[in-house]
């Protein structure tokens, strides 16, 4: 037996997904008598083994799924995690909540859990760890879930929105709205979705034809403190800047309070757009314009994918998906005779 051989080379030589395989070995009736027959020919004539170390661990259930979070205390995260325990709770699964404090060595403990077999699976909400970590583990036969990050493997169900492409619609609004000069406060410097609203970024100034400032981008950890330290960086270093993006909406918090503070009104001499659509955003004065991601749904979505693929259910043959976000127009972004809230 060539132990080097994996179940997604079977897939691919047989011309079905990893999923439909794993079926076979499970003698799962879900499979059709002729994709069982072309499925076992391959096997044998690639001579693949079965991990029985990892079929046995999948086999010991223990109705638990632990969820990984870089800081529960942020409203986003807990949205999501508030979809993936209502769903969970509903297929008769506990969650264990692990908060990493955006500490990625924390992460990577958490993660190791799995090796105890306390836990079913685990769900990585935007993980800072490598993807090599990631893969090791998931090669080994353990169950892991992503949040906000696509990891190419047949047994990682991942669900996350288009950063990139929401950027550019945020940079695309202000410009519109007449802004050339548009400052960016980024999040997390080990965060993917840094990375994805950054590139949102640079892309929107090219298509416009703006040049762009590398000074005029600061990083606010996405919290509300880091964003209102990142904008008083900005405004001190005097340059000339009439709208801000921020990456998230509790740094957007950081931005309102230095405005206060310094007596510059929005949007009069400020535009501030934020991301997340957090419930605190419609009741500032003015009401923040924000990025609607639908938090609870992609949390309660990947979980439900997650047990399915635990069972090997049909489900488990889709295993990216990519949830479109909305642009919520607020008093923050626009002129109050342009205003259009799209809540």
């Amino acid at each position: 037996m060539d132990t080097t051989i994996k179940i997604v080379d079977v897939a691919h030589r047989a011309g079905v997904a990893p999923a439909t395989v794993s079926r076979v070995l499970n003698n799962s009736s879900q499979v059709t008598p002729k994709t069982r027959a072309k499925v076992m020919k391959i096997i044998n004539e690639l001579g693949y083994q079965p991990n029985s170390a990892a079929k046995n661990l999948r086999s010991q259930k223990t109705m638990t799924i632990g969820v990984i979070v870089p800081d529960i205390s942020n409203s986003y995260f807990s949205e999501i995690i508030k979809g993936i325990e209502n769903i969970a709770y509903s297929k008769k699964y506990k969650v264990v909540i692990c908060d990493t404090a955006n500490n990625e060595e924390k992460e990577l403990e958490f993660l190791n859990l799995l090796t105890t077999r306390t836990i079913d699976g685990v769900i990585l909400v935007a993980p800072m760890i490598s993807d090599e970590e990631i893969l090791k583990i998931a090669d080994h036969g353990h169950t892991i879930g992503i949040v906000g990050k696509q990891i190419d493997h047949e047994r990682i169900p991942c669900i996350l929105t288009d950063n990139v492409k929401f950027s550019i619609q945020v940079v695309s609004h202000l410009v519109v709205q007449g802004h050339r000069n548009i400052a960016f406060i980024n999040g997390s410097a080990h965060a993917v979705d840094s990375y994805d609203r950054l590139e949102g970024y640079l892309k929107a100034l090219r298509e416009h034809h703006i040049p762009f400032h590398p000074e005029l981008i600061e990083n606010g950890d996405f919290n509300e403190t880091g964003g209102y330290e990142a904008i008083l960086r900005l405004f001190d270093k005097k340059l000339p800047f009439t709208a801000v993006f921020a990456a998230n909406d509790e740094m957007a918090l950081g931005v309102y309070r230095a405005c206060s503070e310094r007596n510059i009104q929005i949007p009069m001499q400020l535009a501030v757009f934020g991301v997340d659509n957090n419930r605190i955003s419609r009741y500032l004065t003015p009401p923040l314009s924000t990025v609607n991601q639908p938090k609870y749904a992609m949390g309660a979505l990947l979980v439900e994918k997650l047990i399915d693929m635990m069972h090997e259910n049909e489900f488990s043959e889709n295993r990216v998906f990519k949830i479109d976000s909305e642009l919520l127009i607020r008093g923050s972004s626009v002129n109050r005779t342009q205003q259009k809230d799209q809540d």
